[in-house]
């Protein structure tokens, strides 16, 4: 399947690997409202379409992204408190549909990735950048906060190191950004598409739900205390995960030898 939105493309492989390029490449695929508004009705459709086992998100041109359209933050700039609250709203929940995507997501970084497209890259699970990519949370510069970006970014990095990349607005590089944990990997400009297309391998040797779960399972765990609860329910989990359909099937299948359903 395969189709196009406002400022992206979208297909998806007989893999289920769906691919979201962000193609504006002339304004370096900086987002305004309507780009936001049909990449989240996007991703919602991807998440919701049991064919699709992975998510990509990428970009033409010479950038990944730029963050905000600067003709859509002109228009902003004209907005009242409660315009500007509902811009907001768009943008943060375009974020946390990423972020909470049930399918594994990976982004390949390349150019630049600056202001909203860092926050992009923090929400995807996992991040591979070229080798020369360039990062940068701008901000300030224009008298703004990365404030719905913040949760993801800080997530990402630590509360110390955002601190200072929200505040000086500093340029880092790729190996700056794995560093930092933004970035997991980092690959020759013309061997990115190899590094993700051998994530995407790894991916696809995982049970569908039990990617989702672990998703979820992730999410619950981090900075919870490990208490009596956390504990009780880590062990509720893995109890349900072993009697389904796809659990029952990975037990059999690696006893029996054999590959399983999902990977057939």
């Amino acid at each position: 399947m395969s189709g196009s939105n406002p400022g992206f493309t979208s297909s998806t492989d007989t893999r289920g690997v769906a691919t979201v390029t962000l193609d504006r490449p002339q304004v370096h695929n900086a987002f305004d409202d309507a780009l936001i508004a049909a990449l989240t009705a996007e991703l919602k459709r991807l998440d919701g379409d049991a064919g699709v086992r992975v998510v990509v998100l990428a970009g033409t041109g010479k950038s990944f992204s730029a963050g905000a359209d600067l003709g859509w933050m002109k228009r902003m700039a004209t907005y009242s408190e409660a315009e500007n609250l509902k811009d907001g709203a768009a943008l943060a929940t375009l974020m946390r549909t990423l972020d909470r995507l049930a399918k594994p997501t990976i982004a390949a970084v390349h150019g630049n990735a600056f202001a909203g497209g860092v926050g992009l890259v923090a929400c995807c699970d996992i991040a591979i950048a070229a080798d020369g990519a360039q990062f940068a949370l701008t901000e300030v510069k224009l008298g703004l906060i990365p404030s719905v970006i913040s949760p993801y970014v800080i997530r990402a990095v630590g509360a110390r190191a955002a601190r200072r990349l929200f505040l000086t607005a500093e340029r880092f590089d790729a190996r700056e950004a794995r560093r930092l944990g933004l970035v997991h990997d980092v690959a020759p400009p013309e061997q990115l598409a190899n590094a993700v297309e051998h994530v995407v391998f790894m991916l696809l040797e995982g049970g569908p739900a039990a990617l989702a779960a672990s998703k979820e399972l992730t999410s619950l765990v981090a900075d919870a205390p490990i208490d009596d609860a956390l504990i009780a329910e880590t062990a509720r989990r893995i109890a349900r995960v072993r009697v389904s359909p796809e659990g029952q099937e990975g037990i059999t299948a690696f006893l029996e030898k054999r590959k399983p359903r999902w990977r057939m």
